[in-house]
């Protein structure tokens, strides 16, 4: 579990973030969604440290208050913190195996061995076994996505990060990536945090949903939820779409 308490954050003059107080829960899909500005990825920062927080803000990750560790101990949590970046982030001279394998050599005594059988694990749980010897450049961007997945998950994260795992998918491909963030996080038990703007995902995976507008927590809830809100900054932003409309009249149908 990861707390946020009072969290503020400026900089120079301007504030960004605004008394965010929330909690994202160990085990589920924790989305937080937005429009562009609204200080989605600032949030972000500030809890994986790359950001501090102004006075008197607070993260704890599991009940130990990250903000007040030295670089030492951050550096413990941070190994416990599996990253899918928005673009993959893979290396481009470094095969599928090398890839993975990365985080292992970095921060892992394991043998040679040791972080080859963790490698083909990984594939084959996100099911790209036996492509170990690929460039991502011969990997479609559905694949490239799953090796991210793949090198997130190498060391075991008790937090899995996830910076818009949909962008650039076709909506096919956006599903096979949902559902496999999700099956991780239930798997393993992971604390799992989606910074998205795909509602397909907010609504078949969000678990808990978080709704920052003018940098502040303006409306959480579920899935459920979120179809029912009389919410009207949430309802402009999810039902922005004709498409959006039609299913959420269609959805208030059936409840009726």
């Amino acid at each position: 579990m990861i707390e946020v308490k009072n969290l503020d954050k400026s900089f120079a003059d301007k504030q960004i973030l605004h008394g965010i107080n929330t909690v994202f829960e160990k085990g589920k899909v924790n989305m937080v969604i937005g429009q562009s500005g609204q200080g989605k990825s600032v949030l972000t920062k500030c809890i994986v440290g790359l950001h501090e927080p102004d006075e008197g803000g607070q993260i704890l990750y599991g009940g130990k208050n990250f903000t007040e560790m030295n670089r030492k101990d951050r550096m413990l949590i941070r190994q416990e913190i599996g990253m899918l970046f928005q673009g993959s982030a893979l290396f481009d001279s470094m095969t599928v195996e090398q890839n993975i394998m990365f985080p292992l050599t970095m921060f892992t005594k394991m043998s040679k061995k040791e972080k080859l059988d963790r490698v083909n694990f990984c594939l084959d749980r996100v099911n790209l076994e036996g492509r170990n010897g690929l460039f991502p450049a011969e990997c479609s961007g559905g694949m490239q996505k799953r090796i991210a997945i793949a090198r997130a998950i190498a060391m075991n994260p008790k937090y899995l990060f996830c910076d818009e795992p949909n962008s650039g998918l076709d909506p096919k491909t956006a599903i096979v990536i949902d559902n496999l963030i999700r099956e991780i996080t239930y798997e393993y038990d992971i604390t799992t945090v989606v910074i998205t703007h795909d509602m397909n995902s907010v609504i078949e995976v969000g678990d808990n949903i978080m709704f920052i507008h003018d940098g502040r927590n303006w409306w959480s809830g579920d899935r459920k939820s979120i179809i029912t809100t009389d919410n009207q900054e949430i309802i402009d932003f999810v039902y922005a779409s004709d498409f959006m409309k039609e299913i959420r009249s269609s959805m208030q149908e059936k409840r009726k």
